[in-house]
C-alpha cells in the first residue's frame, strides 16, 4: 500500500535508508528531525505515523515527546522504534524492530500499523455521524486492551515454563505443545499474539508460520519466534510483525506487550464497527446481540414458532465465579461458534441466553452441550495461569402454551435448581 504521509523520522543522524525506503513506498511529506525539536515537529504536522530510527540519548527530549505523544486525541498514531541496546527505555507503546532488519521491513511494520489507524478513524467518523443526526451510537469499550487479550505460546522445550510464566502475567495465555494443537487454537479462538518457543525444529516452525502466512486473518498478527531459526526470513514479507528475539522471557514479553496490545484494540474496533452497521444491535463488548435487541428478536421468534408450528429452544449457559473477563470470553467465543440462524444476549451477571431458531428440545440438547463442552475447556479463566471456567447449560423449548416469559421462567428455575 502507498503510504500517505506526513511522516515524522526522529534521528540525531540522518537515517538515509529509513527515508529511502518510506519515500519508495510513496510516502510524502517526510520530515526528518532531531530528538530536541520532534516535540515541535509532531505538533506542528500531526503526522500519520511515528518512525523512531535512532535510539534517544537525552532523557529530557524522549520525556517531552513520549508526554506529548500521550496528551494528544484523535486517531491512533503508530510509533516504530528500531531498538539496539536491550536496556534502554521503549517508548511508550511503539511498535519495535531489530536496527539491523532491512528498512523495507520496517515499512512493512508501519503500512500494518497504518490499518489500524485508517480502522480506528472510519470508527470515529462513524460515530461522529451518527451523533451528528441526534441519534446515540454505541459506546467505545473502555479500559486497556491487553486486559482482554489472548497470545498463544507454542513450544515444549527448557524455556516454556519461564514464557508462560512471563506471558500469563500480562495476558492470557493458550499453550499448545504441537503445531497442530496450536493451528487448532487459532481457529476456535480469537488469538492477539504468538510466540513459538524452543523445542521445535525448523520444519515445525516453518509449517507453523506457514499456517499463519497462507491465512489472510492472521496478516498482522504478531509472531514472535524464540532463537535462531532458519526459516524466519522468508515469511517476514507476509508477516509484518513476525520478529525473531533471542533475550530472556521478561524483555521479550516487553517488547511484544505492545503489538499484543495494539491487535486487541484492532478487534475491538472491528466489534465497534459492526455495532455500527448494526445501528447498535450488536454489543461491541461480545459480538452478540445487545440485550433490547435480544429480547425483541426473542419475541418475534416465539410468535413465529407457534405460528409456523415449529421448535424453539433456549439455552442459559452461567459460569461459576467468573469474572468479567473470562464472561467477555465466552461470550466472544459462543459469537464465533453459533449457528447463522441462532443468536444470543450476554447477561449482566456473565450468564448467556442463546436461543435456536427451528430446533426441538432433542438437537438443542446436542448443540448446547458441544457449545458448553468447548467453552468449559477454552474460556479464559479469572487466574490468568490457567485455562477453563465452570460451565453449566440449562435448556428448555417451547411449549403451545408458553410465553417468552414462561419459557425464560423454565431455563432460570432449571439453573436454580441444578
Amino acid at each position: 500500500m502507498a503510504l500517505q504521509g506526513p511522516f515524522v523520522v526522529v534521528a540525531e543522524r540522518p537515517a538515509p535508508e529509513v527515508v529511502e525506503a518510506l519515500r519508495t513506498a510513496g510516502a510524502f511529506p517526510i520530515i526528518e528531525t532531531g530528538w530536541a525539536d520532534a516535540p515541535a515537529a509532531f505538533a506542528s504536522v500531526e503526522p500519520e505515523g511515528l518512525v523512531l530510527a535512532e535510539l534517544c540519548a537525552d532523557g529530557a527530549c524522549f520525556k517531552a515527546l513520549a508526554d506529548q505523544f500521550k496528551a494528544r486525541d484523535g486517531a491512533y498514531i503508530p510509533v516504530i522504534a528500531r531498538v539496539r541496546d536491550d536496556a534502554a527505555p521503549l517508548f511508550p507503546g511503539a511498535l519495535t524492530i531489530a536496527a539491523s532488519a532491512p528498512a523495507e521491513r520496517l515499512v512493512n511494520r508501519l503500512a500494518s500499523a497504518l490499518r489500524v489507524r485508517t480502522l480506528h478513524s472510519t470508527v470515529l467518523r462513524r460515530i461522529r455521524t451518527i451523533a451528528a443526526h441526534g441519534e446515540r451510537p454505541p459506546e467505545l469499550p473502555a479500559g486497556d486492551p491487553l486486559d482482554e487479550a489472548s497470545a498463544l505460546l507454542a513450544g515444549r522445550g527448557p524455556s516454556y515454563p519461564a514464557l508462560s510464566v512471563a506471558i500469563g502475567q500480562h495476558v492470557g495465555l493458550v499453550g499448545a505443545l504441537s503445531v497442530e494443537s496450536a493451528a487448532r487454537a487459532l481457529h476456535v479462538r480469537s488469538i492477539d499474539g504468538v510466540v513459538i518457543g524452543d523445542g521445535f525444529g525448523p520444519r515445525i516452525v516453518e509449517a507453523l508460520l506457514t499456517v499463519l502466512a497462507d491465512d489472510v486473518r492472521f496478516r498482522d498478527l504478531p509472531v514472535v519466534v524464540l532463537g535462531g531459526h532458519p526459516s524466519f526470513e522468508r515469511f517476514c514479507e507476509q508477516l509484518p510483525n513476525l520478529e525473531r528475539i533471542a533475550e530472556p522471557p521478561g524483555r521479550l514479553v516487553e517488547r511484544f506487550l505492545p503489538f499484543v496490545r495494539l491487535h486487541a484494540f484492532v478487534e475491538r474496533m472491528r466489534r465497534m464497527l459492526t455495532s455500527l452497521d448494526a445501528k447498535g444491535m450488536i454489543d461491541p463488548d461480545t459480538g452478540l446481540l445487545a440485550q433490547d435487541a435480544f429480547w425483541r428478536d426473542f419475541n418475534r421468534a416465539v410468535e413465529d414458532a407457534e405460528k409456523r408450528g415449529v421448535g424453539l429452544s433456549v439455552a442459559r449457559f452461567s459460569f461459576g465465579a467468573s469474572d468479567r473477563r473470562s464472561g467477555l470470553d465466552a461470550a466472544r467465543l459462543l459469537s464465533r461458534l453459533m449457528r447463522q440462524v441462532d443468536f444470543a444476549c450476554r447477561e449482566a451477571d456473565n450468564s448467556i441466553f442463546a436461543v435456536f431458531t427451528e430446533t426441538d428440545l432433542r438437537a438443542a440438547h446436542v448443540v448446547a452441550r458441544r457449545l458448553a463442552s468447548i467453552l468449559k475447556n477454552t474460556t479464559m479463566a479469572a487466574d490468568r495461569k490457567r485455562m477453563g471456567v465452570d460451565a453449566a447449560v440449562t435448556l428448555a423449548t417451547l411449549r403451545p402454551t408458553d410465553s417468552v416469559d414462561s419459557l425464560i421462567a423454565r431455563v432460570v428455575g432449571k439453573a436454580a435448581s441444578a
